[in-house]
């Protein structure tokens, strides 16, 4: 598995339809995912990028990890108010997803996996 990235029209599809439902989180993946807010010139979402990679082929099919350009996709950064990047959204199954700010490092990111997306 690798990243995928997403489009505004892909997100509205695969991850929540938030104008059709603007008050209610309502996820249609069928599987938790990680949602990638980044930019092209931005150094820290370059360093992120290659561990994005890596946990997406570690944990295979357990989960989606998505990318979603702020340049190209301004109005989906500007609906989840994505002011700073890289930022990062957590999306379980059940429940509200969670933001995390900056290029964490693999560690932390497969401990919030675990517990926020897996359960574990």
């Amino acid at each position: 598995m690798t990243t995928i990235h997403l489009t505004k029209a892909d997100f509205l599809k695969k991850v929540a339809d938030f104008e059709t439902n603007p008050q209610e989180w309502k996820y249609l993946g069928d599987k938790p995912c990680l949602i990638d807010f980044y930019a092209s010139w931005c150094g820290p979402c370059k360093a992120l990028s290659p561990i994005l990679e890596e946990l997406a082929a570690e944990y295979g099919d357990q989960i989606h990890i998505y990318k979603i350009d702020t340049e190209k996709e301004q109005e989906l950064a500007a609906a989840f108010g994505i002011r700073s990047i890289p930022t990062l959204l957590f999306v379980p199954m059940e429940g509200a997803p969670q933001m995390a700010q900056g290029a964490l490092p693999k560690s932390t990111l497969k401990e919030a996996i675990d517990s926020i997306l897996l359960g574990k």
